[in-house]
């Protein structure tokens, strides 16, 4: 069995994790400046050191020095003295730049498929109805088989959908200009926020956030601090990549230790404004996740930033100082001590207010899954740098990486643009051919044109009839295969055709 991970010393008792319960979730909160940086880096670490793949954001630019040994720092070295650590040692942890735009690591890509309907409008803003109207259209898309894998591509299908709502309406429902104008809108501020880079190939491969080096958890960490700029866009690809995780992992049972461990920073994005529908889903994923040996750590200022039915599944806990200056406050410290195991040597309550830096108030899960009396200690400090590193410290990192060269390569392969281009270029010359007159088609497959001879006259009868007929079979037939989980990503080999 996994030898337990100290994180933090009371003055009675040394406060650890227990590597098999560290499936079970946790939350890192406090107020800004009280410590929660060096906890998730402390974390991080710890979770490495025993062969545990670690993935985190970086909001803020300063989580990157975990690449490199620390060193000289005072403040670092006292703490560890002070917590009696003899065999305390400066030591860098194997890591992972990734970076949505490119500049700060390897490029992180879904593409539109992948994300799926609902994610994606989430990520649009979109309401009700709107996001009703991008369902069907991405229904329309896996029926026929077409890949969308940039924005071009979701432009292109929703021109289609437009162009034939008419023919559609039977089928997929309503789809009003109204609704696909804004999604259009949608996808323009998108695009002005760099979501095409954001959206293309080659996608991530999660095996590679699932890395060990020398027997070490390898930390991927997503270079944040120009995506945080955009909230709804960060916490919808955080859920993306959860989801993602949720959907490809294979049942785990119990183990020994997790597979990966997943910082959630910022937490409070994920659940701001989010519809009753994505709370359930994400509520359903944080839940079942663990089977198959996830560990999913929140990071908030606050615990009343996280729902209610989702903080009851947290076990693993660090509670840094909160303010308590207004009513909200003040309801947040009470609610933040009603969480915790009693301690009848330790006003929680009171405590909470009274942290200094690096101070928590601390409880982790026993062998049973049963949560700790909650003590008051001083977490351990990290052994890798605290603080960013130079650009050319980080820009050696990523070209020693054995994944250097693969994702910053982009590919555009075949997809919905490419076919839906053609569709209108054939369709336009045999309207040119055949003196004006069209000839549609269904399904994406222009059987009916083949079977009648190409681009003559457009004739109604029984072999039309059959050939529209068989194209609507065998999109339906690919659409079968294109399966989507629970928050609507693709599942298994659909995901590269």
């Amino acid at each position: 069995m996994t030898e337990p991970l100290l994180i933090a010393k009371s003055t009675t008792a040394e406060l650890s994790i227990l590597p098999a319960m560290a499936n079970r979730h946790g939350l890192i909160a406090g107020a800004t400046g009280t410590g929660k940086t060096i906890t998730l880096q402390t974390l991080a670490e710890s979770f490495s050191n025993i062969g545990v793949p670690v993935f985190l954001a970086d909001v803020k630019g300063d989580l990157s020095g975990i690449c490199l040994a620390g060193g000289g720092n005072a403040k670092v070295e006292a703490r560890a003295a002070e917590l009696g650590l003899t065999d305390f040692n400066y030591r860098a942890a194997p890591v992972l730049f990734w970076d949505v735009f490119g500049k700060n690591g390897h490029p992180l890509r879904s593409t539109i498929s992948e994300m799926g309907p609902l994610l994606l409008a989430r990520m649009l803003n979109l309401n009700e109805t709107q996001a009703g109207v991008l369902t069907a259209a991405f229904k329309i898309a896996d029926d026929n088989g077409w890949l969308l894998l940039d924005l071009k591509d979701l432009r292109a299908l929703l021109q289609f959908a437009a162009d034939n709502a008419s023919e559609l309406r039977s089928e997929y429902g309503s789809m009003s200009a109204a609704s696909i104008g804004a999604i259009q809108r949608g996808l323009l501020q998108l695009e002005h926020e760099g979501g095409e880079n954001l959206f293309g190939e080659p996608a991530l491969d999660f095996n590679d956030l699932l890395q060990t080096d020398g027997g070490r958890g390898v930390i991927n960490i997503l270079a944040a601090d120009t995506l945080y700029n955009s909230p709804r866009v960060y916490a919808t690809l955080l859920l993306w990549l959860l989801s993602e995780l949720f959907e490809n992992l294979p049942e785990a049972g119990d183990l020994d230790k997790p597979k990966l461990v997943f910082f959630f920073d910022e937490a409070h994005l994920l659940f701001n404004d989010a519809p009753a529908a994505l709370l359930q889903k994400i509520e359903q994923v944080v839940r079942l996740i663990r089977s198959k040996g996830v560990g999913v750590y929140f990071v908030s200022q606050n615990p009343l930033d996280i729902p209610d039915v989702i903080l009851g599944q947290l076990g693993n806990r660090v509670q840094h100082a909160l303010r308590a200056f207004t009513p909200r406050d003040l309801k947040a410290v009470k609610a933040a001590a009603e969480t915790f195991r009693s301690n009848p040597g330790l006003d929680v309550e009171q405590a909470i207010t009274e942290l200094g830096v690096g101070e928590a108030l601390v409880s982790f899960l026993d062998a049973k899954g049963a949560p700790l009396p909650v003590e008051r200690a001083l977490i351990k400090p990290p052994c890798s740098r605290i603080g960013p590193v130079s650009d050319e410290e980080r820009r050696r990192s990523i070209e020693q990486s054995l994944i250097y060269g693969h994702y910053e390569k982009q590919i555009d392969r075949e997809s919905a643009y490419e076919i839906l281009k053609a569709r209108a270029e054939e369709a336009a010359s045999g309207s040119t051919e055949a003196g004006g007159s069209s000839n549609s088609s269904f399904g994406g497959f222009d059987i009916a044109n083949i079977l009648l001879g190409g681009g003559g006259r457009k004739r109604q009868g029984v072999l039309e009839s059959a050939a529209k007929s068989a194209a609507r079979s065998i999109g339906q037939e690919v659409g079968r295969q294109l399966i989507r989980g629970v928050l609507g990503s693709l599942l298994g080999g659909a995901k590269r055709r």
